[in-house]
């Protein structure tokens, strides 16, 4: 199979000929192509890469009015030849030398196979303590927010390698970097791998990394989380447990004024009316289509949810009214913090 490698290029002239000539030597024996699609660099790397077309197989797509690594992929995606693309960065935090084991991988069957720092065998060096948690945090985001890639180490990986019919009818607008996880949710594909890898620092240039990256990061999941349909879910959520608190109260009440009933049994049974409401509701609405395990199952499961919430709003609020925090929105924020634990546990426990 033709392999295409596409390597996204901004000022990348010092890096650009050491890369072009490892990635030669790698995949020697193999036929490819390296598309480099440049930014129109003010640093002439598009220059430099039409002189390395002399002597390597490289094709050099300059970018005037456009900008941006995701779109710079994605056009690279339009003008490969080959059945197998390769997504790399010119920095050389990407070894070359790992691209066969990438092809070799599609090769064996998988439809995508990831370049990962975060299974056995891979390892991030020389970061700041503060980028390895921005990392941590992006990727744990990621995969409680998209289901799909919840089983997926790196998902923000830069460096992948993928069949082209993953991409057949497939439309794709990512923001900012993360390619990668808008090909993970879109994509039409049946097995993924990761190929462990050892990402380093880059050996020219300046890190594109910055407080914008990060904003388009959380940008990129929202779209992708309201493509999928998970705003949606997010919102009949909201609704059902606005309804559970409805019944609960309006039970409370019922219970002591008219029956007469100890008011922390009252509340004991109308906590429970109220849960079973709310599992009703989110069984036949919100999670209609993700009923796949057994009813009773399911209502155990969202039982242990339930009860993890109050464990989880009850932790926060004791914590933050020793931190000194009014007492009333200490409750807010471990009510909020409840909420969340909840979404995530029924999305990925109870219907995941």
């Amino acid at each position: 199979m033709k392999v295409s490698v596409i390597v996204p290029t901004y000022n990348e002239r010092e890096n650009l000929p050491e890369l072009v000539k490892r990635l030669s030597k790698a995949l020697k024996g193999y036929d490819y192509e390296i598309l480099v699609v440049d930014d129109d660099s003010p640093d002439g790397t598009w220059r430099l890469a039409q002189k390395l077309a002399e002597e390597y197989p490289v094709r050099v797509i300059r970018r005037v009015k456009e900008k941006g690594l995701s779109s710079a992929v994605i056009r690279g995606f339009k003008e490969a030849s080959g059945e197998v693309f390769v997504v790399m960065d010119a920095d050389l935090q990407h070894p070359p030398e790992k691209v066969p084991e990438l092809v070799k991988a599609i090769e064996s069957g998988a439809d995508i196979a990831i370049g990962s720092r975060y299974v056995k065998g891979g390892e991030v060096r020389n970061w700041y303590w503060y980028r390895k948690l921005i990392s941590k945090g992006a990727i744990m985001l990621g995969r409680v927010a998209l289901p799909k890639i919840r089983n997926v180490k790196d998902p923000v990986s830069g460096f992948f390698a993928l069949r082209r019919e993953v991409l057949e009818g497939v439309e794709l607008n990512p923001v900012g970097f993360k390619i990668l996880m808008e090909i993970l949710v879109k994509g039409r594909y049946k097995k993924v791998v990761e190929i462990p890898f050892t990402f380093g620092l880059r050996k020219a240039g300046e890190s594109k990394l910055g407080g914008k990256t990060i904003i388009n990061y959380l940008r990129h999941v929202y779209r992708l989380m309201k493509w999928e349909g998970e705003i949606d879910r997010l919102i009949k959520f909201s609704l059902v447990g606005l309804s559970g608190v409805f019944v609960n109260e309006g039970f409370l009440w019922a219970f002591v004024r008219f029956l007469g009933l100890d008011k922390i049994v009252s509340n004991i049974i109308a906590t429970e009316l109220a849960i079973l409401n709310n599992f009703l509701w989110n069984d036949l609405w919100t999670f209609r289509d993700l009923r796949e395990k057994p009813l009773s199952q399911r209502l155990l499961s969202f039982h242990m949810a339930a009860l993890t919430g109050a464990i989880v709003q009850w932790v926060v609020y004791i914590v933050l009214l020793y931190l000194g925090m009014h007492y009333l929105l200490a409750n807010l924020v471990g009510i909020v913090a409840s909420f969340v634990v909840r979404f995530v546990f029924n999305r990925h426990i109870t219907w995941g």
